[in-house]
C-alpha cells in the first residue's frame, strides 16, 4: 500500500522545510511507501530552490514546476495527475492544514470510505469577516449547488485511486476541486480538524481570488444566476402589464400621472437589471470559449522524480 501526498506550493520557501518535516513525520506513522508531490504554482521567491533541495535529500520527494502561476486549483489538478499512490492526500504547504491529521483521514479510508474529507471546527487566526463570508459563501453554495458540498471544507482531503482517476477525467478549466470531489461521488466521509494560522508569510487568497473562486464555484455547479434572469424577466413583464392596465383605467378616468422621475427610474432600474445579467450570461459564456479553444490546463517548466516529463495536462 502507497500514498501520494500532493501539496501545491507559492511562495512558501519559509515554510516549506518544516511542512516536509511534519508531513515526514505523519507520515511515519504509517509505516508504509510515499511519495511527496510538490507542486510549484510559479512562485516568485525561492521556493523552487528549496525543493530541490529537498529533493536531494529524500529521493521520495517530487516536484513538479510550472511554467508560470496556474493557480491553486490548478497545481492541485497537476499533483493528483502525478500520483501514483493507492491513496492521493491533498493538503496545502502553508500549514493551515496540519499534517497530524493524515492518520485520522487514512484510518476512515481503510474503515471503508473512498473520500475522506477534513471538515474544519475551527479558523485560528482569521479575521470576523473572512469567517463570515466563508459561512455564508458554504451556505448559499449547498443551497444552489446541483451537488451537495460539505460545508466547512477545503481541499484537505484523502482520495482513493479509483476516486483520484476520476477527477483526473475532469478537465475544466475554472475548477472547483472541492465541489468535483463530491461530485464524482463514491462513499464519502468527514473528519473534524481545527485549521491553524499560517506559519509564515501572508495568504495567497486574497478578496479577489476568493470572489473568483466563488463565482467559479457557482457558476460550475449551478444554472441558479441564469435561472434568476428568467424569472426577473417574467416578473418584470408582469408588473408591466399591471402598469398598462393601470394607465387605461387612469386614461378612461380622465387622471394622468404627473412627472417624468417615476418613467425615470423605471427605465434606470430596468437598464441596471438588464446590464446585470448580460453580465452574468457573459460569465457562462466565457467559460464556455474557454473550454472551446482546448488549451491545455498547466504547462510544466520542470520535473524532478518522474519517470517521464510529468503529468499530461490535457
Amino acid at each position: 500500500m502507497t500514498y501520494s501526498v500532493v501539496a501545491p506550493v507559492y511562495n512558501e520557501s519559509a515554510t516549506l522545510p518544516h511542512f516536509y518535516r511534519r508531513v515526514t513525520a505523519a507520515m511515519g506513522e504509517l509505516g508504509d511507501p510515499y511519495e511527496l508531490i510538490l507542486v510549484d504554482d510559479g512562485s516568485r521567491d525561492s521556493s523552487l530552490e528549496t525543493m530541490r533541495c529537498l529533493r536531494a535529500e529524500d529521493p521520495r520527494v517530487k516536484v513538479l514546476s510550472f511554467s508560470r502561476n496556474f493557480g491553486h486549483q490548478i497545481a492541485i489538478s497537476a499533483g493528483i495527475d502525478a500520483a501514483k499512490g493507492d491513496a492521493v492526500i491533498v493538503i496545502d504547504s502553508d500549514l493551515q492544514d496540519p499534517p497530524e491529521v493524515i492518520p485520522d483521514l487514512v484510518a476512515a479510508w481503510k474503515g471503508g470510505y473512498e473520500v475522506v474529507y477534513a471538515v474544519r471546527t475551527g479558523r485560528k487566526g482569521e479575521t470576523r469577516f473572512k469567517l463570515a463570508t466563508a459561512k455564508l459563501f458554504y451556505r448559499l453554495l449547498s443551497r444552489i449547488a446541483a451537488v451537495d458540498i460539505p460545508h466547512d471544507t477545503g481541499d484537505f482531503r484523502l482520495m482513493d485511486r479509483r476516486a483520484a482517476m476520476a477527477m483526473r477525467g475532469l478537465r475544466e478549466h475554472h475548477r472547483f476541486m472541492r465541489g468535483l470531489s463530491s461530485w464524482i461521488g463514491y462513499r464519502q466521509t468527514g473528519v473534524p480538524y481545527v485549521r491553524q494560522e499560517r506559519y509564515a508569510g501572508s495568504t495567497s487568497y486574497p478578496l479577489r481570488k476568493m470572489l473568483k473562486l466563488a463565482i467559479d464555484a457557482m457558476t460550475s455547479f449551478s444554472y441558479l444566476p441564469l435561472q434568476l434572469a428568467t424569472s426577473f424577466g417574467f416578473s418584470i413583464a408582469g408588473l408591466s402589464v399591471l402598469g398598462i392596465i393601470l394607465t387605461i383605467i387612469l386614461r378612461l378616468t380622465n387622471r394622468t400621472v404627473a412627472g417624468q422621475a417615476t418613467t425615470l427610474v423605471a427605465v434606470l432600474f430596468l437598464g441596471g437589471i438588464q446590464l446585470i445579467f448580460l453580465g452574468v450570461i457573459g460569465e457562462y459564456l466565457g467559460r464556455i470559449y474557454d473550454e472551446v479553444k482546448g488549451r491545455p490546463l498547466y504547462l510544466v517548466r520542470e520535473a524532478l522524480g518522474f519517470d517521464e516529463e510529468g503529468p499530461d495536462p490535457r
